[in-house]
């Protein structure tokens, strides 16, 4: 498909923007297609600039769990606009919705907001830190936090879409505390413990991952964490920020019925906008600047535009229907593409989560960052082309998920499978 805007605004793009995107995955580095430039989008349905018309599954990267542009959401901003857009100061809508989020996160007593993801997770770290007053955590490889220096090391995700073999400008000091486990293998948790009994402040892990793809936990290696944790003394914090709102009304924590000291959240609770939020058990949240002497701060953290967007969404979800809705056509998707790769016999695997996937080239099962690796990233290459081809949007990375949203229909759904069977059957 020729995209010769597209092709033209990325071209002008990269003239004053480092390799002409904000984020490095948008460059579509690891696929064939050139990026598509966006230019609006309405329920499960984006146009490009060129003009091109897909039904969307990146959902903006998750956060689109109702699909583009909801009425309730778009209200709850219009009315916003009108009173402010940035204060730079406390305001009602922040309260609202670090109550809110407490009363539906099951772990959470209390709640700070920030700008995004990357600022939660990296705040939760220091806050556990301050915490234990101990210094070294434990993260798994594949997991992604964020950019920050200490929780880049092993991230999969876009730094394994984009070949990085190391990350330049992050110095041995910044990642020496930092300890690398496997995900979905508890010996290699409690291996580390042992060798640093009195050292580890906290473990950090997304519940269900999303940054090596779509890996579930194994059965136990949640509650193996907790209990782990609570032996030698370490804080759990879960990175729900793909997960939260969208695993379930209370997040992966819900779903799987256990509990972290620490929740990171993002995507959903901005309604589309950029917002992060870390929250807590109270003992452990009140350590945080003013309360205690853990610093933290941020001039825009609590944009009343982006809260009362937040606020929206989480109403909406509140009102019941969704999960099941987006759960079952996700159900709906998996099927689908699992009958194609029987029908070709192709080595393929899909692993799923309620609304979240992803199909992995390879024959699985992937359970972790080392199956997940072992994908064939030129026949994801074929396929991510001739999705496209066929009026598709999904993430330009192996690495990456597929999300459902509730504006997506069953005959979307049945389109899409039918699309991926004309584009497998020429693998």
């Amino acid at each position: 498909m020729e995209h010769v805007n597209s092709h033209n605004a990325f071209a002008e793009a990269k003239q004053c923007i480092p390799g002409g995107v904000n984020s490095p995955v948008r460059a579509f580095g690891n696929v064939s297609v050139e990026p598509i430039v966006y230019d609006h989008a309405k329920g499960s349905r984006i146009w490009d600039v060129d003009g091109n018309e897909y039904i969307d599954f990146i959902s903006s990267w998750g956060p689109m769990i109702l699909g583009h542009r909801p009425e309730a959401v778009e209200s709850a901003v219009r009315a916003q606009l009108e009173k402010g857009y940035s204060f730079g100061a406390p305001c009602v809508a922040e309260t609202k919705l670090a109550e809110t989020v407490c009363r539906l996160i099951p772990s959470a007593e209390k709640a700070r907001m920030v700008s995004s993801g990357t600022e939660a997770t990296m705040s939760a770290i220091r806050l556990a830190r301050g915490y234990t007053h101990r210094d070294k955590f434990i993260k798994f490889e594949g997991n992604y936090h964020g950019h920050s220096d200490a929780l880049l090391a092993a991230a999969g995700s876009g730094v394994a879409t984009l070949s990085i073999p190391g990350n330049p400008g992050i110095t041995p000091g910044a990642v020496a505390d930092t300890l690398i486990a496997r995900y979905n293998d508890l010996g290699s948790v409690r291996a580390l413990f042992e060798a640093y009994p009195e050292d580890v402040a906290a473990i950090i892990v997304e519940p269900i991952a999303g940054n090596m793809g779509c890996v579930p936990p194994a059965e136990g290696f949640l509650q193996g964490l907790r209990d782990l944790c609570d032996e030698f003394g370490a804080v759990l914090i879960f990175d729900e920020v793909i997960n939260g709102f969208r695993a379930s009304l209370g997040g992966a924590q819900q779903l799987y019925n256990v509990m972290p000291d620490i929740t990171t959240l993002g995507k959903i609770i901005g309604g589309g906008f950029p917002v992060g939020c870390f929250a807590g058990r109270a003992e452990i949240m009140d350590c945080l600047a003013p309360a205690g002497q853990v610093y933290q701060a941020g001039t825009l953290s609590g944009n009343p535009v982006a809260m009362e967007a937040g606020l929206a969404m989480l109403t909406e979800l509140e009102k019941g229907g969704v999960y099941e809705k987006i759960d079952a056509l996700g159900a709906r998707l998996e099927d689908g593409l699992n009958g194609i790769i029987a029908k070709y016999s192709l080595p393929c695997c899909v692993n799923r989560s309620g609304s979240v996937l992803t199909l992995f080239f390879t024959e699985g099962p992937v359970t972790d960052w080392d199956s997940a690796s072992k994908s064939n990233i030129q026949m994801f290459d074929k396929y991510f082309e001739g999705m496209t081809e066929r009026g598709f949007i999904i993430a330009p990375s192996q690495y990456e998920c597929l999300f459902v949203s509730a504006a997506h229909t069953e005959e979307e759904i049945d389109s899409f499978i039918a699309a991926a069977d004309e584009v497998l059957s020429q693998l």
